[in-house]
């Protein structure tokens, strides 16, 4: 048995996004040791005792008897989870001559080892072969149970493994030109997509459901006031329904996130998503499951994993105030950074964000208010978590009334396929005339600069927007509630088929701005 050098390739992941790590192994005589380089967390730095188990099931792998270094090269990127096992083994092998070094050195290789010798799933696989397909490697070892979404990703070779020792029989196979037979994946069907709910199940709410409709059609942020009961969750929920399916790009962005969650379950039939993702956390989830962090590993939040879909909030006005307020720069970004000490890592986090809340603390604050229990300082306390830089942002404020009992029989409303038509047509719209503006055929009214839509060609004439300007020039309405009052009458003329708004869709854009029912 020689003792020398051996290479291989792995990948990490920096927030949701993978890059090539170089593995290297120097096996040699001497002082018996395992010592593993390169900034791993602690996960990386036990595999040394995961690999020497596995190790003893291989015939002169004698690894616990030798100097083993390992060094996993940029040594100066962070590194973490167990994904770096299968590497590390494989590199180690190598080195003592056990597996073809030539052969080795090419490939990707993904996975945790136990001390039994198997090769389990690590979440993230889907992101880490992108990463390495965009690197130019075209073949990847990756667990049996992450294969199918590992699949996924076109122009790398996929072979699945399920034990260290079936690796090594298959490499040395590989290496004396014989047959090599693939590990069969099994077939695990896929959950089934939740079925749409169907906006006509929602009983009046004539307003409400135009705001949504507005809001699917141009992209615009959404907050639904009103008694409980009222169905503001209801008609939440329905909003995914009326958002176009993603395209190519956006399914594996949207899919890469969840596979990083580990929410695209295992076997061989993964598939992308490719409706948009409705995402409600509790109102008592703390920041980091919100917004994205932890104390180890960095790990995304419920913004990023609504990303290109709809974040719902329920009960708003419950939600932490750091919570909320932590929202506004991801709403203007697209994006949330999360730094620590010895790294930043940034997530993708472009969502629609739909806020529902009642009108005071005990919920009976509508109409005439007779029976609400709240005195003029809780609701004030209860309203004030809703900040003004916060609402600003907020493209469409309605108020939900309770439905009355003459609106029990009515016949149902437009359903959600004919409003979906509808959002659809407006998206094309949207996408010819800001093609040259945003540099991209999906761009929806809510991603226009606010400078595009007060000068230039698509300015709008002083008698389109004379009640805006009044509004501005006392100091009633802020820029950027001017400009996001422009963005929705776009959106109201979009839908109409109308070439541009004129006063009437303005002063709709403006009537659904309003905070009626929001301030105590």
């Amino acid at each position: 048995m020689g003792a020398g050098l051996g290479r291989t390739l792995s990948v990490g992941l920096r927030g949701v996004a993978g890059f090539v790590v170089d593995v290297e192994a120097h096996v040699t005589t001497g002082l018996p040791g395992f010592a593993i380089s390169g900034l791993g967390d602690s996960a990386v730095k036990q595999s040394s005792d995961r690999i020497k188990a596995a190790a003893a099931l291989i015939e002169k792998m004698a690894v616990s008897q030798r100097r083993v270094t390992v060094n996993l090269s940029p040594a100066g990127e962070r590194k973490v989870g167990t994904g770096f096992d299968l590497g590390i083994f494989v590199a180690v092998a190598a080195a003592m001559d056990l597996l073809p070094a030539r052969v080795v050195r090419d490939v990707v290789h993904i996975g945790e080892v136990g001390l039994d010798g198997t090769v389990r799933p690590v979440p993230g696989v889907l992101p880490l072969v992108h990463a390495a397909a965009l690197a130019g490697v075209r073949h990847a070892v990756v667990p049996v149970a992450n294969a199918g979404e590992a699949r996924l990703v076109s122009g790398v070779q996929v072979h699945p493994v399920a034990e260290v020792t079936e690796l090594v029989r298959r490499y040395g196979n590989l290496g004396k030109g014989r047959p090599v037979q693939e590990v069969p994946v099994p077939f695990v069907a896929a959950l089934e997509p939740e079925p749409v709910r169907d906006l006509s199940e929602v009983v009046g709410q004539a307003e409400a459901k135009l705001a949504l409709e507005i809001a699917a059609a141009g992209g615009h942020h959404l907050l639904l006031a009103g008694p409980p009961g009222a169905g503001k969750t209801m008609l939440a929920e329905r909003l995914p329904g009326l958002l176009p399916s993603l395209d190519e790009g956006e399914s594996m962005e949207v899919t890469a996130i969840h596979s990083v969650l580990g929410a695209l379950g295992s076997g061989g039939d993964a598939r992308l998503i490719t409706h948009p993702p409705f995402v409600a956390p509790h109102h008592g989830a703390s920041q980091a499951a919100v917004i994205g962090g932890g104390s180890g590993r960095i790990r995304p939040g419920a913004i990023t994993q609504a990303h290109r879909g709809v974040l719902f909030l329920d009960e708003t006005p419950e939600f932490d105030k750091g919570v909320l307020q932590a929202l506004r720069t991801p709403l203007e970004r697209g994006a949330v950074s999360i730094a620590r000490a010895q790294e930043s890592v940034t997530f993708p986090a472009r969502f629609q964000l739909v806020l529902a809340a009642n009108p005071c603390p005990c919920g009976k604050a509508w109409g005439k208010g007779l029976d609400c229990t709240c005195t003029p300082l809780m609701r004030r306390a209860y309203f004030g978590k809703l900040s003004g830089p916060l609402l600003d942002r907020v493209d469409l404020q309605v108020h939900v009334q309770p439905p009355r009992l003459t609106m029990a029989g009515a016949a149902p409303g437009e359903s959600t396929a004919v409003v979906a038509a509808r959002v659809a047509a407006a998206r094309t719209a949207q996408g010819d005339r800001w093609r040259d503006v945003l540099e991209r055929s999906r761009g929806v009214n809510a991603d226009v600069p606010g400078s595009e839509l007060r000068a230039g060609p698509w300015k709008l004439p002083a008698a389109s927007t004379g009640t805006l300007d009044r509004l501005l020039e006392v100091g009633a309405l802020s820029l950027r509630g001017y400009d996001r009052t422009l963005r929705c009458a776009w959106t109201v003329a979009d839908l109409l088929g109308l070439q541009r708004p004129g006063r009437e869709e303005v002063d709709v854009a403006l009537s659904l701005r309003h905070r009626s029912g929001v301030a105590a």
